[in-house]
């Protein structure tokens, strides 16, 4: 079959060179419409065009995209991007994985070196510095020299699989985010590759990839095992998906930021519903958005539930390019071709939606989200109504106001100190114990560190935070929060002293800036030094809250807060004593951190007091558009980004100095607990089994609504009590030297033991909160992972029951994998998130979905039942329905039927091989023989 079956296929004279490319214009002159098409969609269709082979990319593919109507349709399409992006979290077991590909290549006698990725991959390391060290000048190097400490095994697999695998770059630590290094860097707009041009596109293995729809490339969030399959040549399979047209009118009006925006496009498109969707934006008001302002909107996709968050190459696009030092020539070549091909921003009256949204963006007021999704927005001027709601419904206590608050505060004190202060009158006749035992009031508790003596109570911030790609990627809002600390100290107030302080840029850019515009001695003049290049606490990586106030929240039962500019808040996610998390703009990071609570109406309130004690408000140090704009222009310079990105594959001495095996066959250290073999691959037969029915499972676990990745896949820091800790005390590990779960990932054994771990993941089948189930032949309470094991020493099968937007948050390829090695067969959800649903294909673990109008509920499963699903031994179709048979302790039966998940015949394929790389895997063998 032809190559070009539409003979779409033209050339493209740029300059000395001819470029050929598949040409949407074409398409247009044989009467197809395409200016009717989102942008988004005409870049799908060029990628198959351009990748037809009439196998796994088809006519039919074709068609169906030609055709996309605004209702889209149940077909599914391939996407080969251009590349793939990742960062170490999950970019260490990808390499293991590939690494573990070529073992059993070697193994079977076949040519190991032959496993490679065949498009670029870039790797950034970014998500394993910790805030140890904050609010002082060395906090940046002690930081990193902890970091080497903890993770350089880990580095030096990653500076091996640089040196060993051909289309692999790895950008060392202390470089940048990846998405703002994505942003600032790696996307070309267009690529020329191989005598072709056509647009840059990828995949990455984090959620945020989207990030760059800011600067016109079409980008998700994928999990590694996805994105493994991509670097391998397979294609990505999905649902044609609708498109939201997001229209904006206005511009932003004084004191709101782009913040304020995207947590206001957030609340809008989560309440519209747009999971599995694409939102592309347009109008007028997407002429006053610079591609940072984008770009912050782009991040929060999966914040928002969609794919992407498309905007069109135009004018700010190159704008953009020149100011972070694109070359010309490349400058030209993206806005020649995408002129050429019907992607360049204009004409759009004539594009069809699925639906439109507006959102007048001169309507915008400050707005911060929480406390624990990143969809519930609470405008400045009601949060502090909002908390005393929020600390009555999630913790039943009364709220007492803190000007009502001393008599309380002055008898803590005096307990607190032992008793040698006078008593204060209105409590002589009180017992000490009254407050006490009135567990529903809002809590208070006299804390001395040193010299100083101070009062943490619920509503205190415990972290303040400037992090997190999605806002530090921002000169307007980074250069915002370096003036509101300087208008601080010219007005003589600070931080409080219970804050934990960082900043935590996306690239050295930043730093460059706010040095160049003197800011930096401001923000660390209110203990806000930087700590690090990387993701920190939005990530969960913000390290330990200082010990008097760990013990503190702790034993008082505090409910303390975290103010961050990130897109991430989930339960336990920034710090697992802090139960309140808010995202917001630098600015109002800033704000709080000096405020030191959240509990305070920061629009008519002062935010803190100076040394007269005079007020002072947040308008008196709230700086006005011109005056960042003024600065802006004096010191952003294409100059920064030609230094910071010159040198950002050299890495720091450390980097340098790492000692790396030479082999092309990864020798695996059988006493690492870092670095393991997955067992995924070992032994693998040349064909898969037949499919086979699920025969008595057992729920593993019985969970609600929202069920996020945070809750399933292994995260942040791990006690010795927990399964993996107990593991590494076994195997000779300190409790010091853990780390964390994001740094082990390329170790099965530890992940495992964190999988469903989370300490806030309420299981309806256990009494404790956290990583606890029953086993239900026996009715013992035990972990998760000890109940699995049981179960498998009966080779019993085992399900997951769960409510709605299952799997929602981070692309975490670990949520899924963990859920393989726990030996669950099917999940069965009212609702799946995009993203992890198709990596528990990706793993073989079959999702199933209720009927319209079923639950677990409805249909009076407790989850104590046995569980048979049938349908799948006689073969499976995509969303083939299949019958469920849930009998109860007592014998009674229920019968429903579920719908498998399984979308597109490819997807059949890979659960049939328990998985996309054991599929990866057969072929390659099959094509060695």
């Amino acid at each position: 079959m032809s190559g070009n079956p539409f003979n779409t296929e033209k050339t493209l004279q740029f300059q000395e060179e001819t470029l050929t490319y598949h040409s949407l214009a074409e398409l247009e002159n044989q009467g197809y419409e395409i200016d009717s098409l989102p942008f988004s969609i005409r870049i799908l269709l060029e990628n198959v065009l351009r990748n037809f082979d009439g196998f796994s990319v088809t006519k039919e593919h074709i068609e169906t995209l030609l055709n996309w109507k605004p209702e889209a349709s149940e077909k599914d399409i391939p996407y080969k991007p251009a590349r793939v992006l990742m960062q170490d979290f999950t970019g260490v077991p990808a390499v293991v994985d590939i690494a573990a590909l070529r073992a059993e290549v070697s193994r079977k006698g076949k040519d190991p070196n032959k496993i490679n990725p065949l498009i670029p991959v870039d790797l950034v390391v970014d998500h394993s510095v910790q805030v140890d060290f904050f609010g002082t000048n060395y906090s940046y190097k002690r930081n990193m020299e902890e970091e080497y400490k903890r993770n350089q095994e880990r580095y030096q697999f990653l500076k091996w699989a640089q040196q060993s695998f051909d289309n692999f770059s790895v950008v060392p630590p202390g470089m940048g985010i990846c998405h703002q290094v994505n942003l600032e860097y790696f996307s070309k707009g267009v690529v020329a590759r191989d005598g072709q041009v056509f647009p840059d596109t990828l995949v990455g293995t984090d959620s945020h990839t989207p990030m760059v729809n800011g600067i016109g490339v079409v980008a998700w969030g994928v999990g590694g095992i996805e994105a493994e399959a991509a670097l391998l040549g397979q294609p990505i399979y999905f649902i044609m998906p609708q498109v939201v047209g997001l229209k904006l009118t206005g511009k932003l009006p004084l004191g709101s930021t782009a913040t304020d925006l995207v947590l206001n496009i957030a609340h809008l498109l989560r309440k519209h519903g747009v999971v599995g969707k694409f939102v592309e934006v347009f109008g007028p008001g997407l002429d006053h958005l610079s591609v940072p302002d984008r770009a912050t909107i782009g991040n929060m996709s999966p914040e928002f539930g969609c794919t992407v968050t498309y905007f069109p190459i135009d004018d700010k696009t190159l704008d953009y390019m020149r100011e972070t030092n694109r070359d010309e020539d490349q400058i030209a070549l993206v806005e020649t071709y995408c002129k050429t091909n019907k992607l360049w921003r204009q004409d759009e009256a004539k594009i069809e939606y699925s639906t439109v949204l507006e959102l007048d963006v001169s309507s915008i007021q400050p707005t911060v989200a929480g406390p624990k999704r990143p969809q519930d927005k609470i405008e400045l001027k009601d949060f502090k109504t909002k908390f005393i709601d929020l600390l009555d419904e999630s913790f039943g206590r009364e709220y007492i106001d803190p000007e009502n608050r001393k008599l309380e505060q002055s008898l803590d004190r005096w307990k607190a100190e032992g008793g040698n202060q006078p008593v204060p009158k209105a409590h002589s006749q009180r017992p000490d114990t009254e407050i006490e035992a009135d567990k529903n009031k809002l809590r208070t508790v006299w804390i001395t560190r040193g010299p100083d003596k101070f009062m943490l109570s619920d509503g205190s911030v415990a972290i303040a935070a400037i992090t997190s790609c999605t806002n530090t990627s921002n000169p307007f809002v980074m250069i915002g929060a370096g003036l509101v600390a300087r208008k601080a100290r010219e007005h003589g107030i600070d931080v409080k002293p219970w804050v934990k302080t960082s900043l935590a840029p996306g690239s050295k850019v930043v730093t460059d800036y706010l040095e160049k515009a003197d800011l930096m001695k401001d923000l660390e003049a209110l203990q806000f030094h930087l700590v690090g290049y990387g993701c920190t606490s939005c990530i969960g990586n913000s390290g330990p809250l200082p010990p008097q106030i760990a013990k503190a929240v702790d034993e008082y039962d505090l409910v303390v807060a975290s103010v961050l500019s990130g897109n991430r808040n989930f339960e336990a996610r920034v710090h697992p004593q802090v139960k309140m998390n808010f995202l917001m703009s630098p600015m109002l990071v800033v704000a709080y951190a000096i405020a030191g609570r959240v509990d305070i109406d920061l629009v008519n309130d002062p935010i803190s007091y100076d040394k007269n004690q005079e007020p002072v408000y947040l308008k008196d140090i709230w700086p006005s558009n011109d005056e960042i704009n003024d600065i802006l222009s004096k010191v952003l310079s294409p100059g920064d980004f030609d230094k910071n990105y010159g040198e950002i594959f050299a890495g720091n001495e450390i980097w340098r100095n790492l000692d790396i095996p030479k082999d092309k066959v990864y020798q695996w250290d059988e006493n690492s607990t870092y670095i393991k073999e997955i067992p995924f691959f070992r032994d693998i037969s040349e064909k898969p089994k037949p499919f086979q029915n699920i025969e008595n499972a057992r729920a593993l676990l019985v969970l609600g609504d929202s069920i996020t990745t945070d809750h399933i896949s292994p995260a942040g820091a791990f006690s010795e009590d927990s399964a993996a800790g107990q593991y590494l005390l076994e195997k000779g590990v300190e409790k010091e030297a853990f780390n964390s779960y994001g740094s082990r990932r390329g170790n099965d054994e530890v992940m495992v033991r964190g999988t469903f771990a989370n300490v806030r993941i309420n299981n309806k089948l256990a009494e404790k909160e956290g990583g606890y189930t029953r086993y239900l032949p026996s009715g013992e309470e035990m972990t998760v992972f000890e109940a699995s094991e049981k179960y498998k020493e009966n080779d019993t099968p085992l399900l997951v029951l769960a409510g709605k937007e299952y799997g929602s948050g981070s692309s975490r390829d670990w949520a899924a994998k963990g859920t393989f090695l726990l030996g669950i067969k099917c999940v069965l959800a009212e609702s799946y998130e995009r993203i992890h649903r198709s990596n528990l294909v990706g793993l073989g673990v079959l999702p199933l979905q209720y009927k319209e109008g079923e639950t677990a509920e409805t249909l009076g499963l407790s989850g104590k039942e046995t569980f048979s699903v049938t349908g799948i031994s006689e073969g499976l179709q995509p969303q083939k329905e299949l019958k469920v048979v849930a009998e109860s302790e007592k014998g009674d039966k229920t019968e429903f039927n579920v719908i498998a998940r399984l979308d597109s015949d490819i997807e059949i394929a890979y659960y049939q091989n328990e998985g996309i790389l054991q599929y990866v895997l057969r072929q390659f063998l099959e094509n060695e023989k």
